[in-house]
């Protein structure tokens, strides 16, 4: 959906996934493992975990330790493993 921001800054290592309707649902997919996939030849991979619900409508926040995602990566689909 989009990264995680502040009043000044975004944080781009931290992106809001939505990921079920219902809050129930989407705690089951704490801990797992995301992987965003560029288009491209050459299709690099950024490989995150999800850490915690965000709110009450499904949506969980992802992080991504080596580096952030690119812009790009928002409104495209991810892999949940």
């Amino acid at each position: 959906m989009h990264f995680r921001q502040g009043r000044h800054h975004q944080n781009t290592k931290q992106l809001i996934i939505k990921v079920a309707e219902t809050p129930e649902e989407a705690e089951k997919t704490i801990g797992k493992k995301v992987t965003w996939t560029s288009p491209g030849k050459e299709k690099k991979q950024i490989v995150g975990k999800i850490s915690a619900l965000h709110g009450r409508k499904g949506c969980v926040r992802a992080i991504f330790s080596e580096k952030g995602v690119p812009g790009q990566a928002l409104g495209q689909k991810i892999k949940i493993e």
